[in-house]
């Protein structure tokens, strides 16, 4: 049994699905559990691999009542809580980074100036265990019941600081209505409030919110098939990247350098204005972007997304023409630096 942990949000998944996938070649006739949380489960069956999804919700007591771990896997943080937390099962062998403060001095050093994929792939690399840092791709889902070819607007973002103004993303969404695209605003059931506030300026119709009626799942697929992604720097980004989908997003604070989408891949677009001091509220970084400049990033993706055209990988398993991701993506929930 090999007992992976990754209790956290849907991009800290899709950057970890290289080294995900590296385990499983290792030990392809073991038995892969992999600890997060639950409503991440749809999305876990479309990276594959995982024989079982062990529930947990941050890093309390994992109560592992299930065969004996041979190998546990800390692709969670640093250490020294979730360091911990993998020892309470007794596991044959820990891979984790160095941390001497939960009393494991085998592995690599932590750095925090590195892309979150790249991190992990470190890890494994130490242990020698190979990991393909393009391996990125998403099982591709059907279109299921929602809209092909629309346009996604994703207003929203777990931190204040990481929302850019609903008036601009307002501004944009009739921008993109007045040049023919079918605009779409989706989010979180929390964050259904900025949503509306969006559609009204952008004189969208009601029935063109989705916030609060997409499960991870049907969002999933709306943005596999969707023609474009506008958003923060949160988790409809990461899907974004994970299935080549055209995209702009918007970053601030933290740097796309370390959580954004492959710059080698012109039709995923990372604005960041640069490093800036923190305020109250709207991070300055993201202020600084105005709307020209975003329509201006929509046009390069645009430009750049019919030369991407059937450059498929190995990870693009549905025959679609969509290219397949070639780099890391970005992320969503605590930054690497402060995880225990």
């Amino acid at each position: 049994m090999i007992l992976v942990l990754r209790a956290l949000g849907v991009g800290d998944l899709a950057t970890g699905v290289p080294a995900l996938r590296a385990l499983r070649a290792a030990y392809p006739g073991a038995e892969l559990a992999l600890v997060a949380p639950r409503w991440l489960a749809p999305l876990v069956e479309l990276v594959g691999g995982v024989d079982r999804l062990v529930e947990a919700d941050g890093l309390g007591h994992l109560g592992w009542s299930g065969p004996t771990v041979a190998l546990a896997v800390n692709l969670h943080g640093r250490g020294p809580q979730s360091h911990r937390r993998l020892a309470e099962v007794r596991p044959g062998r820990l891979l984790a980074f160095a941390n001497a403060e939960a009393g494991h001095q085998d592995g690599p050093p932590w750095r925090a100036d590195e892309h979150e994929v790249d991190r992990w792939c470190r890890l494994l690399a130490w242990y020698g265990i190979p990991a393909d840092r393009t391996d990125l791709a998403l099982r591709r889902p059907a279109p299921g019941a929602r809209p092909s070819g629309v346009s996604i607007v994703h207003p929203g973002a777990k931190a204040a600081e990481r929302r850019w103004p609903p008036a601009r993303f307002a501004a944009v969404a009739r921008e993109l209505t007045a040049r023919g695209h079918r605009v779409l605003v989706t989010g979180s059931p929390g964050e259904r409030g900025i949503a509306e506030e969006v559609a009204r300026g952008a004189a969208l119709p009601p029935e063109a919110v989705l916030a609060g009626r997409t499960g991870l799942g049907e969002l999933a697929a709306l943005v596999a098939h969707a023609r474009l992604v506008l958003a923060g720097d949160t988790g409809i980004g990461h899907l974004a990247t994970a299935y080549g989908t055209p995209s702009v997003l918007l970053f601030g604070p933290v740097s796309p350098a370390l959580w954004g989408p492959p710059p080698d891949r012109p039709w995923h677009q990372a604005l960041w204005a640069g490093p800036r001091p923190p305020g109250d509220g709207l991070h300055p970084a993201l202020a600084e972007l105005a709307v020209p400049a975003v329509l201006a990033a929509v046009d390069r993706v645009e430009r750049a997304f019919p030369g991407a055209v059937g450059r498929l990988g190995p990870a693009a398993r549905d025959g679609t023409d969509r290219p397949a991701p070639t780099g890391p993506v970005a992320r969503c929930g605590t930054p690497a630096a402060t995880r225990r």
